[in-house]
């Protein structure tokens, strides 16, 4: 003990400069015949107790034990340390990816190569979706459009100005999803069609792009029984997304009373947003990969968190990266789709009232989403493969 002590404690009095032995050895000699001592003295105070206090002390200190071997396991499989520079030499970890470009076109080719089964469960989630929730009241899209164009007058002007309203419209259409008076039943069951609709995807790439010939049915039959941990998984994704949300609460309150007009205040808003906002994105890196993990057969959701977070050590910034990609990927398909939808479906309805009864936007929105969960299941399970296939541990 006294050895490895003394080399510890002679390789951090380096660091700090203070390399010397004359230093270093008699310092090393103090501490370690002191921890010496103590352990001894805990030895014999152990072994002269009464048996219900050698009991009484190995169950109040089992905790701590086992919390010991935890922590010392955790910086074995992980590099950083809080509050410490770490070396590019102790995280270097390889991940080779195709191009941004190149990987999103394998994603589309993998499900165009299975377009048929994906096809029948955007369809099916789609239905499912209408079931539920409704497709969205066509009455509440022609109020709010109608309430844009003549309250818009003066903000939109010219041909921009209608692909402006044209957006907005869009933002409230995806945020409110034009169905009122929807009740708690329906919201807990639109999720668990949503997190079904994952698994099933996962599932379903899983076995076809190991080969195996499956149906549709057997996605939906066989991909649901890991939906708790999923759910349990979901649920500290969102406990991670609080810091963004507490930054956008903050930029409500700092906008509505001026603090942003000012420079040194508005500087330390944004530093503090900054802050928050990382530090979301530092979380759900992982844990987005871990609703991936959880799938696994026999797989816990925490045990999920932490083998997400094992796989994206040295790699979380190239991993969040791509994901970020895909948020945008999938915010600018909408808009390139959608807003001349939106457009198209107020000119024909200018020219043929008739048909102002036909909800258009709200069931291409509803098509929208259903392709849309396809494809980011897709997306994050196929790179969640690739990280798995380059299974090098850090340096």
């Amino acid at each position: 003990m006294l050895t490895s002590f003394k080399a510890r404690l002679q390789k951090f009095m380096k660091s700090l400069g203070l390399g010397s032995k004359r230093v270093t050895l008699p310092v090393a000699q103090f501490f370690g015949k002191t921890f010496s001592c103590i352990g001894h003295f805990f030895k014999i105070v152990d072994r002269k107790s009464p048996t219900f206090l050698r009991k009484t002390y190995r169950f109040v200190g089992r905790p701590f034990v086992r919390l010991a071997k935890r922590i010392g396991f955790f910086k074995r499989r992980r590099p950083h340390r809080s509050f410490r520079l770490t070396r590019r030499r102790d995280y270097k970890r390889s991940l080779v990816l195709p191009g941004y470009w190149s990987f999103t076109n394998y994603v589309r080719s993998t499900l165009w190569r299975h377009k048929a089964i994906f096809g029948l469960l955007a369809l099916t989630y789609l239905i499912l979706t209408v079931v539920i929730s409704g497709i969205g009241a066509q009455e509440s899209y022609a109020n709010l459009s109608t309430t844009l164009k003549e309250s818009g007058g003066e903000l939109f002007d010219g041909n921009w100005g209608q692909v402006a309203s044209a957006g907005l419209l869009l933002l409230t259409t995806v945020t409110t999803g034009l169905t009122p008076n929807v009740t708690q039943a329906q919201t807990v069951l639109g999720g668990l069609v949503v997190f079904f609709g994952w698994l099933t995807v996962v599932w379903l790439l899983r076995n076809l792009l190991a080969g195996r010939k499956v149906k549709l049915r057997d996605g939906l039959y066989n991909s649901g029984s890991p939906i708790l941990s999923t759910v349990i998984v979901g649920i500290v994704l969102a406990v991670q997304l609080l810091p963004i949300s507490l930054a956008i609460i903050l930029y409500s309150a700092a906008a509505s009373t001026g603090l942003l007009d000012g420079g040194v205040e508005a500087m330390l808003f944004w530093i503090v947003a900054g802050l928050l906002v990382i530090m979301s994105l530092y979380w759900i890196t992982s844990t987005i990969i871990a609703l991936v993990v959880v799938t696994l057969p026999g797989m816990y959701p925490f045990h999920a968190v932490k083998t997400a977070g094992d796989l994206v050590v040295g790699r979380r910034l190239r991993i969040l990266l791509r994901l970020l990609w895909l948020g945008v990927m999938v915010i600018v398909l909408w808009l390139i789709i959608l807003i001349p939808i939106i457009l198209l479906d107020g000119k024909i309805k200018e020219l043929w009232p008739v048909v102002n009864w036909l909800p258009l936007v709200p069931l291409t929105v509803l098509t929208m989403a259903s392709f849309t969960l396809i494809f980011v299941a897709s997306y994050v399970y196929l790179l969640y493969r690739k990280v798995v296939d380059d299974d090098a541990s850090p340096a």
